[in-house]
């Protein structure tokens, strides 16, 4: 039986299957195990499972199976569907009142071309973020303006961090350990992009950005969690610069003033998954 776009705004209608759905939207395009979902949302497993299978029914998440492990995805395809049904039937095709902003990116005026302001998160704003944020500012080229931060920042970025980068050639004198409230007054840029770097920062409920940016979730492991051996832990610092240095370096050559923020959005989420750590 057809499942009818009606349904599926109903399913969402509950409080507690739409807290599910939105942990899942930050995650996307990453599969959650149920374990992560339920201790994020403090939901306990025998009452995650009802809103999880609601949410299957109409076919807004999917679910695959890795061992005794049951993982938990966003079906984009069934939500872009039912972002196409609310456009067209609710909002009779006008962009103005239900989509601002979504026909494509900010263009610059007078003929210049516009820095876009991109925000890196992630909780301890001590490796993953910072790195990220010094990566693109030296592929930035003049068209971005990089900036991180965390949602429990740690007290100092780490110093193998800071070696790492100076022995890389990166400039370090602006880099350090903020808080996300410091981006959340009326003198804070307006981002055009805002990417979470970390699972944590991504479970988290931060509040809507003005200006609406566009997200994506590029979740790696935290290297600082690491153990073994010295070289084993800045091996992995190095593979964290790895993953983060292929994604920068093609979100930066993306013709961003070409592209629509649907097919930009796209082309964000599958950095998330195609590009994997090379030889540093």
């Amino acid at each position: 039986m057809e499942i009818t776009n009606l349904e599926k705004l109903t399913t969402l209608g509950h409080p507690w299957r739409m807290s599910v759905f939105r942990l899942l939207m930050r995650r996307y395009p990453q599969a959650v195990p149920a374990g992560e979902i339920g201790a994020v949302l403090n939901i306990k497993p025998s009452t995650l499972s009802v809103y999880l299978s609601g949410l299957q029914n109409v076919g807004l998440v999917a679910v695959e199976r890795r061992g005794t492990s049951r993982l938990f995805r966003i079906e984009m395809r069934e939500v872009e569907a039912l972002h196409r049904f609310l456009f067209q039937e609710c909002c009779r095709g006008r962009p103005d009142l239900c989509l601002p902003n979504c026909a494509s990116v900010k263009q610059g005026t007078d003929g210049a071309e516009h820095i876009y302001n991109v925000l890196f998160l992630c909780t301890g704003n001590s490796a993953r973020s910072v790195i990220a944020e010094a990566l693109l500012r030296d592929q930035s080229k003049g068209r971005f303006n990089a900036f991180s931060a965390g949602t429990q920042p740690r007290d100092m970025v780490n110093p193998v961090v800071i070696e790492m980068l100076l022995d890389k050639g990166h400039d370090i004198t602006e880099l350090r350990s903020k808080h996300i409230r410091e981006f959340d007054g009326p003198d804070a840029p307006e981002f055009d992009f805002v990417f979470t770097v970390c699972d944590r920062a991504a479970n988290e409920e931060c509040p809507a950005w003005a200006g609406q940016p566009i997200s994506a979730h590029w979740g790696m492991p935290d290297p600082t969690m690491v153990a073994g051996t010295d070289a084993e832990r800045r091996l992995a610092f190095q593979h964290t610069y790895g993953a983060l240095r292929n994604r920068i370096r093609a979100f930066a050559d993306l013709p961003l003033q070409t592209l629509t923020r649907v097919s930009l959005q796209a082309a964000l989420d599958d950095l998330a998954t195609e590009l994997s750590p090379e030889g540093v």
